[in-house]
Parts: C-alpha cells; sequence; structure tokens
C-alpha cells in the first residue's frame, strides 16, 4: 500500500482510475476489518482501497439500475431449447422490435438442440428489464438474466429516443 493508501479509488461518477483521487477515513469493527483484509488477500488486491473502491462501485451500479429511466448498457445472456415451436422466430422479432436497445447478439449450439446466447443491449433501464420479461416469457427459454455496466458505448444511445414499441399500445 502506497503512503496514501488510495491507488485506484473511483472518482464522483463511479469511474474507475479517471479523476484525481481523494482521500476517506473509515472506521470498522474489528471483525469487519478482518473480512475486508481476507477480501484482499483472496483476490489478489494491491491494497484496501482497492477493495472498498469496488465494492462502493458496485452499489453505486445498483443504485443506478434502481433508476428506471437511467441508460446503461448491459448483456442478456440466455439458454433456450430451439426446437420449442417457433422460439427462435420469437426471439428474432423481439431482437427487431428493440431495434433500438439492441446492439448485436451472438449464439451458439450447445447439445440437444438447445443454444447459448448473449444480446449486447444499451438503453433506459426500464426498457432492457422489459426486453428481459419478454424473453423469459417465451416457452422453452430455460434462463434468462439481464447484466448492466456503467460505461456507455458512446456512438449508440444518447439518452434520447426509445423504441416505439417500448411506448404504451
Amino acid at each position: 500500500m502506497s503512503s496514501n493508501g488510495m491507488e485506484g479509488v473511483n472518482d464522483s461518477k463511479g469511474r474507475r482510475g479517471t479523476g484525481s483521487v481523494r482521500r476517506v477515513s473509515v472506521s470498522l469493527p474489528e471483525d469487519v476489518f478482518r473480512e475486508l483484509d481476507e477480501m484482499v488477500a483472496e483476490r489478489g488486491l494491491e491494497n484496501r482501497s482497492k477493495a472498498i473502491a469496488e465494492m462502493i462501485s458496485h452499489f453505486a451500479l445498483k443504485r443506478r439500475e434502481a433508476q428506471r429511466d437511467a441508460i446503461m448498457a448491459g448483456m442478456i445472456s440466455l439458454v433456450y431449447d430451439a426446437s420449442k415451436g417457433n422460439l427462435v422466430y420469437r426471439l428474432f422479432e423481439l431482437e427487431r422490435r428493440y431495434l433500438k436497445e439492441v446492439i448485436s447478439s451472438m449464439h451458439v449450439q450447445l447439445e440437444k438442440h438447445h443454444r447459448m446466447e448473449v444480446i449486447i443491449v444499451q438503453g433506459p433501464v426500464d426498457i432492457l428489464k422489459q426486453i428481459t420479461n419478454h424473453i423469459l416469457a417465451c416457452t422453452g427459454v430455460i434462463s434468462c438474466k439481464l447484466t448492466l455496466v456503467e460505461p456507455l458505448i458512446p456512438q449508440v444511445h444518447s439518452g434520447a429516443g426509445r423504441s416505439e414499441s417500448a411506448t404504451p399500445a
């Protein structure tokens, strides 16, 4: 750990490694302090500051996810049985329906008619959750999970505009 103990602390917007480093003092109960040291050692982090910055970033991301109109990027990962009726067509149509939010997709063939697909998305959190829920409602989808990240794909989504299908009919 350096003399200031603050390498890698996030800036005021939660971005890692940008902006100036700020110092904060934290008092912890002994058992929490030991737990922190164990996490630093297990993860191979340089110091406690990196661990604390990572935890704060995680909670800040969760807080941002709760803001329905926040613009975020992410991925929807799913596994499905491609032999179930018109499921592949329905998934394709969903991607077209949300063309403004769906950036790219890739699928891999698995055993026994199963496929794993990753759909890269960006847009308002409520729309991304809506897409995920539509996928989950399809017969033959085995699992589906939305994972969001803070940084955006800069050239893709300005925050203005939504898919026309995303507005209530």
